[in-house]
């Protein structure tokens, strides 16, 4: 078996591309790696607790790596530290590395770039498949997820803290992918059908946060995103 790495977000995508490799007996997983917001301890970009991943990894029976960034993280920095996270699995023998990406080639490429500089490969379950058609395997599979961040610049905030099922699929404004893969939204996984339970969960308080960056041309832009609180429930 090829020995891989999950790249785990908690969300959706992460959760499928994981179902797909795991139906075809070819790979064993030795770890989920993770990245969190080392300030606040949620995973980044998407809002979620870190004792929420705690909770997927101990349903899964897999074994996690939790890569702890800055709040101004540099891509530099965050290069080395993945590099430093990495760096053991590798000399224990795994090869590759899975990702849930759909259709974004630019962000392909670039991990794969990076992979190569670490010994490791990639590998793409979901590539270039029909989000709808992922979407409507996720729910035969017996997955559940919740939306717990939302772009403003696609979304409003009503989307937020929405159950992601058809009738979450229906109210999406026209250009909005499905499964939300150029960052429209975020989800996260309470119910997998490799999960020895699912996760009881909590629905928070939706609030606001605004995230600036500078462009290579000295612009500043401002991006707004919405984030629903999920807290585990005992």
């Amino acid at each position: 078996m090829n020995r891989t790495l999950m790249n785990w977000s908690g969300g959706k995508d992460s959760a499928l591309a994981l179902w797909r490799i795991l139906q075809t007996g070819q790979y064993s997983i030795e770890m989920l790696l993770t990245t969190l917001n080392a300030p606040n301890r949620r995973i980044s970009m998407h809002g979620v607790r870190e004792e929420l991943l705690d909770a997927q990894a101990e349903r899964l029976g897999i074994p996690q790596t939790k890569l702890f960034l800055p709040e101004d993280s540099s891509m530099a920095d965050y290069q080395q530290r993945m590099g430093r996270a990495l760096e053991p699995l590798v000399q224990s023998g795994v090869t590759a590395a899975i990702f849930g990406d759909i259709f974004l080639a630019d962000l392909r490429v670039w991990r794969e770039t990076q992979l190569a500089s670490w010994g490791l490969t990639g590998v793409f379950p979901l590539w270039q498949l029909d989000s709808q058609a992922l979407l409507n395997e996720f729910w035969a599979a017996g997955f559940a997820t919740i939306v717990v961040s939302v772009n403003s610049q696609h979304l409003d905030a009503s989307f937020c803290g929405r159950v992601l099922d058809q009738s979450f699929v229906n109210d999406l404004p026209p250009g909005v992918d499905p499964c939300g893969e150029n960052g429209e939204f975020h989800t996260f996984v309470f119910q997998a059908p490799y999960f020895r339970e699912p996760i009881a969960i909590q629905v928070g308080e939706t609030v606001t946060k605004d995230y600036v960056f500078k462009t290579d041309t000295g612009d500043v832009i401002t991006l707004t995103y919405f984030f629903t609180d999920l807290q585990l429930v005992p």
